[in-house]
């Protein structure tokens, strides 16, 4: 057994802590994902609302998606409500033509693990 098998993960994070996965779009597949984004439908954004996600970030570099976020509930209430969703179906299905890669081998989200941070001080006034 890996020590990520026997170790709380990014699916453990609590409430307010920080989650963050990749996904690997297909060659030619940026603009129309930007895109997507950019419009991204009300019934989605108001989901992502219920489900407690919030403070949600997603860079590119390239063909990478680095999706940033942190859920009011934890992790796995957040992916209990979307899961359970039809309006997260159907986002699903309707960007799945962009991806090459959106989880590993035994279907895990691509999580990327934390190894550092630097918690300064926010500007004054």
């Amino acid at each position: 057994m890996s020590a990520a098998a026997t170790t709380p993960g990014p699916a453990d994070a609590g409430p307010g802590e920080q989650v963050c996965h990749l996904y690997r779009l297909r060659p030619g597949a940026e603009e129309e994902y930007e895109r997507r984004h950019a419009a991204i439908w009300p019934e989605m954004s108001a989901l992502l609302d219920s489900a407690g996600i919030y403070d949600y970030h997603i860079h590119r570099h390239g063909l990478l998606l680095i999706c940033v976020l942190r859920t009011r509930h934890g992790f796995r209430h957040a992916d209990r409500v979307t899961g359970a969703s039809a309006v997260q179906r159907r986002w699903t299905e309707s960007l799945a033509h962009l991806f090459a890669e959106i989880a590993d081998a035994d279907g895990e989200p691509l999580w990327a693990y934390p190894v550092f941070r630097h918690a300064g001080r926010p500007p004054e006034g």
